[in-house]
């Protein structure tokens, strides 16, 4: 082989970001460094001898259907980087912190929709990243059911979405080799089943109600390249 040629890397990711009141200081984080997002990853990888080709972002902040209603559940389109880096930060900076009702949130919704992202499927090597940032358990799955904008295609239980993270024989949402989860997330009933006894998943226990200060932003740039 020669020692000019480097594998290349198409890399998804999306960003699942509880959009409560008490994750401020995490919104805050990623906010202030959403423009420097590309070159940070990029720079990360570089210095494990890895390159992007491409990489795409797309994020779903959630909160609670029930408490939060029409603003429970934001979920973009992918956005390429670094050409569509404004119209990136710009998203993200009108995240503002909000809400949430009751501790519990609705994150299993919002796994539900970043599994079923329109993934790239062109690439030497391909990655695709789902990042959950939240200081609190999840409800059970379809709690809220009942509320009139409860999505109509959601995975009816947690063994349903356990299928479509990794099985991929029955959804094909998700490439098997390319997946990987980072978990920024509480102890709890539902977040330590997904951490485990789902595969390719990297859990950094946080404390509720602390908004996740404990991780600083080199810390995530880190894990996240570390896991492509």
């Amino acid at each position: 082989m020669s020692e000019n040629f480097k594998v290349t890397y198409s890399v998804d990711m999306v960003f699942c970001i509880d959009a409560t009141g008490s994750m401020g200081n995490v919104i805050d984080m990623v906010k202030n460094n959403a423009l420097h997002f590309y070159n940070d990853v990029k720079n990360a990888m570089a210095a494990k001898s890895k390159t992007i080709d491409t990489l795409r972002v797309r994020i779903v902040a959630f909160r609670d259907y029930i408490a939060d209603g029409n603003e429970a559940m934001l979920a973009t389109d992918f956005f390429t980087l670094p050409a569509q880096a404004a119209e990136f930060e710009a998203c993200v900076r009108s995240i503002e912190a909000f809400g949430g009702g009751d501790d519990p949130e609705d994150g299993l919704e919002a796994l539900g929709y970043a599994i079923k992202s329109k993934w790239n499927p062109e690439g030497m090597k391909k990655r695709q990243v789902i990042v959950v940032w939240t200081d609190a358990e999840t409800h059970p799955l379809g709690y809220a059911k009942a509320e009139p904008n409860y999505p109509e295609k959601m995975a009816k239980t947690f063994d349903e979405l356990t299928a479509w993270w990794g099985d991929i024989q029955n959804n094909g949402f998700i490439d098997q080799r390319a997946k990987r989860m980072l978990l920024f997330a509480p102890n709890g009933p539902y977040w330590s089943t997904i951490s485990d006894t789902w595969d390719n998943v990297i859990h950094f226990p946080s404390e509720a109600g602390r908004g996740l200060g404990e991780f600083d932003y080199n810390q995530i740039i880190d894990s996240i390249s570390n896991t492509i």
